[in-house]
């Protein structure tokens, strides 16, 4: 592979009361490495070495909200209760140790299964319409008190998150969980107000859970939102088809109280609408941040061959160059850069890019997935 100047990459960053030294993040990946919920020893020396590696902001990955059914296997952090909390609380501390920036990922799973293992939790899941995906039932469909409590889980973790110490904190609204659940129309049929024929109107469950976010933690801690048109339960599926469909779904929710919208895509490269003349080649964040005036996050295949889902059925993938993620960078297309699967398997990633030591970055395989490196 061949990499131009990364100074790009290596540019602080700074919005309300976070500075970043670079704008390299790491992505939130589901780990499964906290038994009983409760992040220990090993999860907090696979965080700090991230930060070690000069990773600019590490985000964590999914960590459930206080309901009954957020999670989806067994092994998935918590974010509440004394001993997950605790535990949470020396990660923060050793990231901040080695000088590094994290918010956790705040997640809901919704009613969707995990397709890595067969456990499920003791009560029936839930979510907007009780469906996992169209005209598939599974579990309940939410109460207006099962809603009310979970935007009140929502704002709970974020005050915790800023009282622990983190320096932001996301909501996973993407890729088919809980919060992209309300957004799809396939999976909310709701006629009450969190439901609807426009996109706009099926945010207002997210609008909601960001509001009460931004009011637990103040307006100057930084809030993240990851946002996705593509969904675990079809690789197809577009949220917003056009910019005016995309605006009407997001100014909204940064005008609740987001910050910064983390836009994935199964690869950065790709134009979000490539039938639009004169604004071909702006990705998913790209368009995000002309619509809303937000920050943006890209990511999607970042310095590797192929894609993260293709992982989980064994498909390994090579060092890619960085030339195309340097230039849209260069030219402001987006603020910061996730990186997931080069990170997974590499703590020093960034260390290499940012000295140029291309010769040493490393392959990713299926096998990076089974420990925590």
């Amino acid at each position: 592979m061949t990499t131009s100047n990364v100074d790009a990459l290596f540019k602080p960053f700074r919005l309300k009361s976070l500075t970043l030294k670079n704008r390299i993040v790491m992505a939130p990946m589901t780990r499964s490495f906290a038994p009983d919920g409760v992040p220990g020893d090993n999860n907090a020396a696979y965080y700090q070495r991230r930060a070690e590696g000069e990773v600019g902001l590490i985000l964590s990955e999914g960590t459930v909200i206080n309901r009954p059914t957020s999670r989806n296997e067994p092994n998935v952090p918590f974010f509440h209760g004394e001993q997950a909390l605790a535990g949470w609380k020396k990660i923060i501390d050793d990231v901040h140790a080695a000088g590094g920036k994290m918010g956790p990922q705040l997640w809901h799973t919704g009613s969707v299964a995990s397709f890595m293992t067969d456990w499920v939790p003791d009560a029936p899941v839930e979510s907007p319409s009780g469906l996992i995906a169209p005209d598939q039932p599974r579990g309940n469909v939410m109460s207006d008190e099962s809603i009310a409590d979970t935007i009140a889980a929502f704002a709970q973790a974020a005050a915790d998150a800023k009282r622990l110490g983190f320096d932001v904190a996301e909501i996973h609204g993407a890729h088919g969980y809980l919060v992209d659940q309300f957004f799809w129309s396939a999976t909310n049929l709701r006629t009450d107000v969190y439901g609807g024929p426009t996109l706009k109107q099926r945010s207002r469950f997210a609008a909601e859970v960001v509001k009460a976010m931004r009011e637990a933690v103040g307006p100057d801690f930084p809030l993240i939102l990851r946002i996705s048109q593509w969904k675990q339960q079809d690789f197809t599926v577009r949220l917003a088809p056009t910019p005016e469909e995309m605006s009407d779904w997001l100014v909204p929710l940064v005008e609740a109280g987001v910050d910064i919208l983390h836009c994935s895509q199964r690869r950065f490269w790709e134009p979000e609408f490539p039938e639009i003349d004169g604004e071909s080649g702006l990705n998913f964040a790209g368009w995000a941040k002309k619509l809303t005036g937000a920050a943006t996050i890209s990511v999607g295949s970042v310095g590797l061959s192929g894609d993260f889902m293709a992982a989980f059925t064994g498909e390994a993938s090579q060092p890619a160059s960085l030339d195309n993620l340097i230039e849209r960078l260069d030219r402001n297309e987006f603020d910061l850069i996730a990186v997931g699967r080069a990170l997974l398997s590499d703590p020093d990633w960034v260390t290499k890019v940012r000295t140029c030591n291309v010769d040493a970055l490393q392959g990713f395989t299926a096998a990076a997935l089974a420990e925590l490196v």
